[in-house]
């Protein structure tokens, strides 16, 4: 007889139902509300439901679900209700090469922590006012390969963390300059591609005062641009700053020229007709004396650490500088009473997240002051009214100057006659002495009656002088009879 086979059965441990219920509970995929959808593939807080052929998105949706990838299906619309219950973990949004035509303006209610979401190479026409508006803490948005060409100024209201935006490849044909001017742009966004749409001018100006990080990131390439010497000066200092987006597209930054069919490289416009653009002189600046300038220190990093000037004497500036030189916030160098030897190349070092950068700005000072139109009247006036005044003098000078020589005596005026007053002033330019000579004229003699003090006629007269006897010998001797005093007009009798 066999032996009996119950002595050696194994013993199956049990394990007890509420300890199975529980390791159910723990497990992500435990419960209803966690069941990973049909078609899709889940692996912890991710889920990818891409490739499945659906047309909706599938429900219910794990609550948990960090990332999740609906790409290359058939979801051609997504409505408000897509996620009926709130998904405060889900990060990761893919809905590229859907056939998407309609995004309600509800859709993005329920996944307020996304921060990255593609809906690109789909069939989006517009993007709708405040279409993204739920989406504050959103960082990258890719709208590239659509069919866009209205975008409502309003579209991207409250990304205030956006910081990279594409919308290349659609159908856009006005610059969305709201998203750059300053005051209203996004203020994260270091990234903005705009290329192989239909813009066919561009705010160059405005562009070219934007940061250097942020020109280092805007795509242009593959746009019908009309060729302009502003676009070209822009894009020409883009490529001196080695900024990416122009100097890895070069071949790419064309523009078509008037009456010509044929397109023509951005960059190759330099003394080219029918413009002749001129290249653009980078970092100049031109002051006067006295003046105040702003150096900038315009960085194509993004995240600076820390900027330090270089005067051209090779002085570093630190901190405030002293009072003439001002490291300012932002770090641009005040540069304040300029004087001729503060002229020079000044140069910025710049130390960013990943790598250096060094910046050079030259300062050209002249050596005078500029002034304002007033003063330029002023001084025109002024000078006007020294050269009348100059001629006016000159010809007092030469025509009202009393002559003192003895060759000019002949046009003298004739002696006062007889019945004048015996009073005169000392101040009369009649002279005192007979003959109307104060100096002597060379050799004279004296003959007949003279004439007295005061040109009074006088009958007598004094002894004729011989000239041999020398100068005191044409002194005449004073009238006795008519002695007057300076200042009196009672005449003194001697």
């Amino acid at each position: 007889m066999p032996p009996s086979r119950q002595g050696v059965a194994m013993r199956v441990p049990t394990v007890p139902l509420s300890l199975l219920l529980a390791l159910s509970l723990l497990s992500p995929w435990g419960s209803a509300a966690g069941s990973c959808p049909p078609r899709c593939v889940c692996a912890s807080n991710l889920l990818s439901c891409s490739q499945a052929n659906l047309s909706t998105v599938p429900t219910p949706l794990p609550r948990f679900t960090a990332v999740l990838d609906l790409s290359h299906n058939n979801v051609t619309r997504l409505r408000a209700d897509w996620a009926p219950a709130r998904l405060p973990h889900l990060h990761a949004l893919l809905l590229s090469h859907n056939g998407l035509a309609f995004v309600s303006t509800e859709a993005f209610a329920n996944v307020p922590r996304l921060r990255h979401l593609d809906l690109s190479s789909n069939r989006l026409r517009t993007l709708d006012e405040n279409l993204f508006s739920d989406l504050g803490e959103l960082e990258v948005l890719l709208l590239y390969n659509n069919e866009i060409s209205t975008v409502d100024r309003t579209a991207f209201e409250n990304l205030g963390r956006l910081r990279k935006l594409y919308l290349g490849q659609n159908r856009i044909a006005r610059f969305p300059l709201e998203l750059l001017r300053e005051g209203t742009r996004l203020p994260q966004l270091a990234l903005l591609d705009l290329s192989a749409n239909r813009l066919r001018a561009v705010p160059a100006g405005e562009l070219q005062a934007l940061p250097a990080w942020l020109r280092d990131r805007l795509y242009l390439h593959n746009n019908p641009l009309g060729c302009d010497c502003l676009l070209f000066q822009l894009l020409d200092r883009g490529r001196r700053r080695h900024l990416s987006a122009v100097e890895d597209f070069q071949d790419e930054l064309r523009c078509s020229m008037p009456g010509a069919t044929a397109l023509v490289k951005i960059l190759e416009l330099a003394g080219k007709p029918p413009l002749n653009c001129s290249k653009a002189r980078e970092a100049v600046l031109e002051a006067h004396l006295g003046d105040s300038v702003t150096l900038g220190c315009d960085s194509r990093w993004q995240g600076v650490r820390s900027r330090h000037w270089v005067t051209p004497g090779g002085e570093r500036v630190l901190g405030d500088g002293n009072g003439s030189v001002v490291l300012l916030a932002n770090g641009s160098l005040q540069l304040r009473a300029l004087r001729p030897e503060d002229g020079g190349t000044y140069s910025c070092w710049v130390a960013g997240p990943l790598l250096n950068e060094t910046l050079y700005v030259e300062l050209l000072v002249h050596n005078f002051t500029l002034h304002g139109p007033h003063d330029t009247l002023n001084t025109a006036y002024t000078t006007l009214v020294g050269c009348i005044l100059s001629v006016v003098l000159v010809l007092i000078y030469l025509y009202l100057t009393p002559c003192r020589c003895c060759c000019c005596r002949g046009t003298e005026k004739p002696p006062a006659p007889r019945d004048d007053s015996i009073n005169s002033s000392v101040l009369s330019a009649t002279p005192n002495h007979a003959g109307g000579t104060g100096e002597p004229c060379g050799s004279h003699v004296a003959t007949g009656a003279g004439t007295g003090q005061n040109g009074r006629f006088k009958g007598g007269g004094s002894p004729p002088v011989a000239a041999r006897q020398g100068l005191k010998a044409q002194r005449k001797v004073s009238d006795p009879d008519s002695v007057s005093s300076v200042f009196s007009d009672t005449p003194i009798v001697v």
